[in-house]
């Protein structure tokens, strides 16, 4: 009698993790997983939590600044123009509320304002030196604001002129005109023609106020421009119909020729 030889199912026994479906391996992952998604989540919050702050933090001080802005602004712009007394004081409640912001919120948008303003109520106030030293720190810690540091450098050239340096003022002046989007060229242009005529050099006020016409035609400083250019140039012509006289020498008597032998008389006796 033969045996037959019992053959094995060509079937491969399915692994288990093959029997689970998708949403219970993801189960199965977490649980796994557990501690390190715990951990990278609480860095998240911490994270989030750190940002909020931070930005929380920017805007209570912005806000802050702004407030001292405006305050110190309102007392230097409504000085009483009858009570020279009331007006100094106010202007020094003014330089103080600046200071504030410019010392505790430097990096606040109301920093750059905050330090021109105080160069400005300096000078106002007869501290010229600490204005000019206010505007210098202004170009070191914002000299990338081209708008305002084009005005600080004009400031610094009124600075200049208050204490009668001239050379200073010039070179203050100059330097907006190397300040790529300055706003106030125009300005700076007419201020310097001006300080050359003042020094009696025509030649240098009318190469700065053609400049000033040709670059800033629509600029409210042209027409004045092409006033001072007019009347310069009258100055200056010769005509050239006139012809300067030498002064003549003083009249000499003439010499007296040497009378000659008479002529024989043409009548006949």
């Amino acid at each position: 009698m033969g045996y037959r030889i019992r053959i094995p199912s060509k079937h491969d026994t399915l692994d288990e993790a093959e029997l689970l479906s998708g949403a219970e391996r993801f189960g199965f992952f977490l649980r796994e997983q557990r501690f390190a998604l715990m951990v990278g989540f609480g860095v998240l919050v911490v994270a989030a939590a750190v940002v909020g702050g931070v930005l929380w933090y920017d805007f209570q001080t912005s806000q802050k600044a702004a407030e001292l802005l405006r305050e110190a602004t309102r007392h230097y712009a409504n000085r009483p123009a009858d009570d020279p007394r009331k007006a100094d004081g106010q202007l020094r409640q003014a330089i103080a509320k600046y200071r504030e912001v410019v010392e505790q919120y430097p990096r606040t948008p109301s920093g750059p304002l905050a330090l021109f303003y105080l160069g400005n109520a300096q000078i106002l106030a007869n501290e010229t030196d600490a204005g000019i030293e206010s505007y210098k720190r202004f170009m070191l810690l914002y000299g990338s604001n081209p708008a305002l540091l084009g005005l600080v450098q004009q400031r610094v050239g009124y600075a200049y002129l208050a204490k009668n340096d001239r050379d200073q003022a010039v070179k203050a002046f100059s330097s907006v005109l190397d300040i790529p989007g300055a706003v106030n060229k125009d300005n700076v242009l007419f201020e310097l023609a001006k300080l050359e005529e003042a020094q009696s050099r025509p030649e240098g006020a009318l190469a700065h106020y053609h400049d000033l016409m040709k670059n800033h035609p629509n600029s409210p400083f042209a027409s004045e421009a092409a006033v001072r250019v007019k009347v310069l140039e009258t100055k200056n012509a010769v005509p050239d119909s006139v012809v300067p006289v030498p002064a003549s020498a003083p009249d000499t008597p003439k010499a007296e020729k040497p009378a000659g032998p008479a002529k024989p008389s043409s009548k006949k006796k």
